[in-house]
């Protein structure tokens, strides 16, 4: 298996920066992306789907697996009043994130941060996420049965999961695991946009 995964906390590529332009919230911006993170060309496939899906979001926002940012910024720029932590093991992605925050004059209200840097009392209203589903399933599981129960009382999470990769099966595993709803709410493009409620 090659070191360099999107899931790896330091790519061996090169960190060779380039802009690219990209719409969020119905703004156009200019961000930063580099090799050795997840979807490095453009707003990946999964990602439009979720975005396309989820309402606006509410009070305290997660993103989780955040890559170069386009969740963490989208939710910023939808929703004024929100602030977003914006989570991923790989440090070049999460500079990238910041920048990008930065950048879409959303920085202020963007946090980016290494899993274990986040408090261990945080909680969230909202979490939005394209999870890294080829980290295998009990990698997965692990990830989502740490971050799900984060979740404040009437919480929502959206997560965006490729059908073929086990979207159906996730969900069932959500709601063996008793959280107080779990439903599909969309389905595009091959993928599948999953509801979880706080139980």
């Amino acid at each position: 298996m090659s070191e360099d995964h999107y899931f790896s906390a330091r790519p061996a590529s090169a960190d060779e920066r380039r802009l690219i332009r990209v719409t969020l919230a119905g703004r156009e911006l200019s961000l930063e992306v580099a090799p050795g993170i997840f979807s490095p060309d453009h707003i990946d496939l999964g990602t439009q789907v979720l975005l396309r899906t989820v309402p606006a979001p509410v009070g305290r926002v997660l993103d989780l697996g955040c890559g170069w940012g386009p969740i963490a910024l989208a939710a910023a720029l939808r929703s004024p009043d929100v602030t977003v932590t914006a989570v991923d093991v790989n440090e070049r992605a999460l500079d990238l994130a910041a920048r990008n925050a930065a950048a879409a004059g959303v920085g202020d209200r963007v946090t980016v941060l290494a899993p274990a840097a986040v408090a261990t009392d945080a909680v969230f209203d909202t979490i939005w996420s394209n999870p890294p589903i080829r980290v295998g399933k009990a990698a997965l599981h692990d990830l989502l049965g740490s971050w799900l129960p984060r979740l404040a009382p009437a919480g929502e999470a959206w997560l965006v999961v490729q059908r073929h990769l086990g979207a159906d099966s996730l969900a069932v595993w959500l709601a063996d695991q008793g959280w107080g709803e779990v439903e599909k709410v969309a389905s595009a493009k091959g993928f599948r946009v999953l509801r979880v409620t706080a139980p």
